[in-house]
């Protein structure tokens, strides 16, 4: 059956007044030859929303019923990864057809939409041990001791990144238009690495990484920076060192040279990226360097540290202060990976 004609506004307004006046359904139907049924229902919404016009409908109905709509929803829940067309499969092995366009709607009415995957560490069961431990182990921490933590990291930071914006509105065949598109360079143009510190104090030293780096150019890193770091930041005489798992931060020789200036080093499960609340101020620095649109290596590392420098005190210590939740986190999800 096709959908029925809509009422012009203005008829749907000479009801309403209609009714407005006393006059009872019949006699409205009568006057202007239109359905009782149809007087009650205009009428109705009148009284619910205030209006005559016509609303927007919910939208094409589904096509599935509600035990296939299960088995969808099920099986992506499951399956997370599998697509629209296997699932369409599926439903034809079942019995039952539907288009790749319904399926869609049907889960996204569900709350499941298709997202591209975030990018975590690979996670061995020794790696969530590690970090459910750890997170377990320091719990009761209080925020004071949280504030003693020198947190530190490497990062690198590309001339030509990939934070730029991923999706533009374009008309067909214009899709090689310059406001269209993202200029690269062979190779990203270059890049620098950075070495970097931060307490609840604030921002300590950013520093500049020649080459490759190694367990000596390390040692020559934390000589420079760290010391000053802690007397910029007033850390005080009982602070503590922490530092990931990479080969040239445990190495002998680095552990030794760590030994000689007996600092308390915060002890650190292996790929935790996300235990470190300083991944948050990389990820402010490469949005900043991606919106300057920098043109060489030596104008990236001079911004770099301009930019290092003006992080807000407030946002270095509610990352520290609100350390909790993400040790919460890790023990809420076993010890896997987490949104921090």
């Amino acid at each position: 059956m096709g959908k029925t004609k809509e009422l012009p506004q203005k008829l749907r307004e000479e009801i309403i007044s209609s009714h407005l006046k006393g006059l009872g359904y019949k006699k409205i139907s009568k006057r202007f030859n239109i359905p009782g049924d149809t007087i009650g229902s205009i009428t109705r919404k009148f009284k619910t929303y205030g209006t005559a016009a016509n609303l927007p409908s919910g939208g094409r109905k589904l096509t599935i019923s509600s035990r296939a709509l299960s088995n969808l929803v099920r099986t992506a829940k499951k399956n997370p990864r599998v697509t629209a067309r296997q699932l369409q499969d599926d439903m034809m092995k079942a019995g039952t057809s539907a288009s790749v366009a319904t399926i869609r709607r049907a889960l996204n009415n569900q709350g499941l939409h298709g997202r591209t995957p975030r990018r975590t560490p690979f996670l061995t069961s020794r790696n969530i041990r590690s970090r459910l431990e750890y997170a377990r182990r320091n719990l009761d921490k209080t925020t004071e001791f949280w504030e003693t933590v020198l947190w530190t990291d490497e990062t690198k930071l590309e001339l030509f990144g990939h934070m730029d914006q991923r999706y533009v509105w374009r008309a067909k065949g214009q899709a090689y238009g310059q406001k269209n598109t993202i200029p690269t360079v062979k190779h990203g143009g270059g890049s620098v690495m950075m070495w970097g510190c931060f307490s609840a104090a604030g921002t300590g030293n950013l520093d500049c990484v020649t080459g490759i780096m190694d367990s000596q150019k390390y040692q020559v890193i934390l000589k420079k920076n760290v010391m000053p770091s802690v007397d910029k930041l007033n850390l005080g005489d009982h602070w503590i060192f922490q530092q990931d798992n990479d080969p040239k931060h445990t190495s002998k020789s680095t552990k030794a040279w760590l030994g000689k200036r007996c600092w308390s080093v915060l002890e650190w499960p292996s790929q935790s990226p996300d235990l470190n609340p300083i991944e948050n101020l990389w990820w402010d620095l490469k949005k900043a360097v991606a919106a300057r649109k920098l043109s060489n290596i030596t104008e990236l590392e001079a911004f770099a540290r301009e930019e290092w420098a003006k992080i807000p005190i407030e946002r270095c210590k509610k990352l520290v202060r609100t350390y909790r939740k993400c040790l919460l986190e890790v023990i809420k999800t076993k010890g896997r990976s987490t949104r921090y």
